[in-house]
């Protein structure tokens, strides 16, 4: 298959499928890509049934026994999964009601009471007529994880999701890398005609807004990462090549800053093939931010140069001369391409003096240059992404989320 998915398959099935083609002389096949519910389910659903083996998650959700190597044991891996997800989806759709007995997992998004003001869009504000109204029957065993959520007499009400995205970015893409650099430039007049989306005062920056980030990453303040701990692997990329991806603790992970301040704004110098534009900007890191990057820096160099690459590799923190105490990031700030539009995939918002938040949902590159001032300090939320392209190599730093404090 081009894609390989399975419960512990990165250090159990794929590590025999290559002892056993190595054993043979052959080469052993590269899939496109990997999906382990293991790292997907600790990461977000949490340590809840122990140690998160199938059969326990089995037994936790009372599926019955596992039947190891067998069509069974992937049927069963699949309603493990979507047993998780139903978890999920309840603590974070129904936050008032599951409040007293949901289990929050380590990613879960929280939100709270919205006080009588305007509450974010979505949830169970958007319910429509096609919305379906569920109970629990008495004949159904309360002690059961998902239903123990929701109070005894309670009614839960699920709304029918629609699949309209089309601006959804595959994970492994079937076109050539040009075109992919091509899909990411950004069109200078792009705005979207919707309303801003406003948070309550008393809610915290991050933990009231989405997230952004796919569900088996974990998103981490560099004062939390053991230096030690990080470590970097070749996982499959476009058709039999391969990139580098930094781990933390044997995980992807993105990294959460508070207090950057913006050394120069918003800059479109460097544009893409075709001439449009490539937004970034540069900011202050904090010390605890700069050993975190160099130590992620080192460990992908190095496997850069065992893997036989001869490219040029750019520091990601940037020391010029003479000015080697005062270092500095530049935070790229994405599109994709939805119906031959480039769109900004950053979510980007606003935050008062008040700590009243706001999304922005309508901006163009005149408006954003006129955010990010410098001397304006940002709060972020950013990936590691490792490059090798036209002979040069490094770490590229993609905003996913940003929060500009008003001054």
């Amino acid at each position: 298959g081009r894609i390989w998915a399975g419960h512990n398959i990165l250090k159990f099935d794929c590590v025999r499928i290559s002892n056993a083609f190595a054993a043979i002389k052959h080469s052993q096949p590269k899939p496109k890509g990997t999906i382990d519910s293991l790292v997907l389910l600790t990461q977000k659903f949490g340590k809840r049934a122990g140690n998160m083996k199938m059969a326990t998650l089995a037994t936790y959700f009372g599926l019955g026994q596992q039947t190891h190597r067998s069509l069974d044991d992937v049927r069963m891996n699949l309603e493990v999964l979507k047993c998780c997800a139903t978890v999920l989806f309840l603590e974070s759709s129904l936050p008032d009601i599951l409040a007293e007995k949901c289990w929050v997992s380590p990613n879960a998004v929280t939100r709270s009471r919205n006080n009588g003001k305007s509450r974010p869009e979505g949830g169970l504000s958007n319910m429509n007529k096609d919305s379906v109204l569920v109970s629990s029957p008495e004949t159904i065993d309360k002690n059961h994880p998902i239903l123990s959520l929701a109070p005894s007499n309670t009614k839960l009400v699920v709304s029918n999701v629609a699949h309209s995205s089309n601006a959804q970015s595959d994970s492994f893409s079937s076109r050539d890398p040009q075109d992919k650099n091509n899909r990411e430039s950004i069109g200078t007049d792009v705005a979207m005609d919707e309303k801003p989306m406003q948070y309550p005062h008393d809610s915290s920056a991050f933990s009231s807004m989405p997230q952004a980030c796919s569900s088996s990453i974990a998103i981490l303040e560099p004062e939390k990462i053991c230096i030690s701990s990080i470590d970097a692997s070749l996982v499959p990329f476009y058709r039999d090549s391969q990139k580098i991806e930094l781990h933390h603790d044997g995980f992807p992970f993105q990294l959460h800053c508070s207090g950057l301040k913006v050394r120069f704004g918003i800059s479109t110098k460097f544009v893409d093939s075709a001439g449009r534009p490539r937004l970034n900007f540069v900011v202050d890191p904090l010390p605890s931010l700069c050993n975190v990057l160099d130590a992620c820096d080192n460990v992908a160099r190095k496997l850069s140069s065992e893997s036989g690459s001869g490219s040029d590799w750019r520091p990601v923190v940037i020391r010029k001369e003479g000015f080697f105490n005062y270092p500095t990031i530049r935070l790229h700030i994405p599109t994709t391409v939805c119906e031959e539009i480039s769109i900004y995939t950053t979510e980007i918002y606003q935050k008062e003096s008040s700590g009243f938040v706001q999304r922005l949902l309508k901006f163009d590159t005149t408006e954003l240059d006129s955010l990010f001032k410098p001397g304006t300090f940002v709060d972020a939320v950013f990936s590691l992404d490792p490059y090798d392209y036209h002979q040069k190599a490094g770490i590229k730093i993609v905003a996913k989320k940003l929060i500009i404090h008003c001054m």
